[in-house]
């Protein structure tokens, strides 16, 4: 199955930690990162697609961060 998530947290270290993680449990970028500015709360957001094939057949109950 293939396998897609969205990433997404403010521009801090937090959100590269969270992409290579992701990276380092076999993901792959997917897509240019996006950044955004959050008015409400006046930061900058990043996000970053990343994709995966893995074994078996996708169900709504698929555990993305666990994969």
């Amino acid at each position: 199955m293939k396998l897609y998530r969205f990433l997404s947290d403010d521009d801090t270290v937090a959100f590269c930690d969270k992409v290579t993680a992701a990276l380092n449990k076999g993901w792959a970028l997917h897509g240019q990162p996006v950044y955004a500015f959050d008015a409400a709360r006046g930061v900058m957001r990043c996000g970053q697609a990343v994709v995966k094939d893995a074994p078996g057949t996708y169900t709504p109950d698929t555990k993305l961060s666990e994969q």
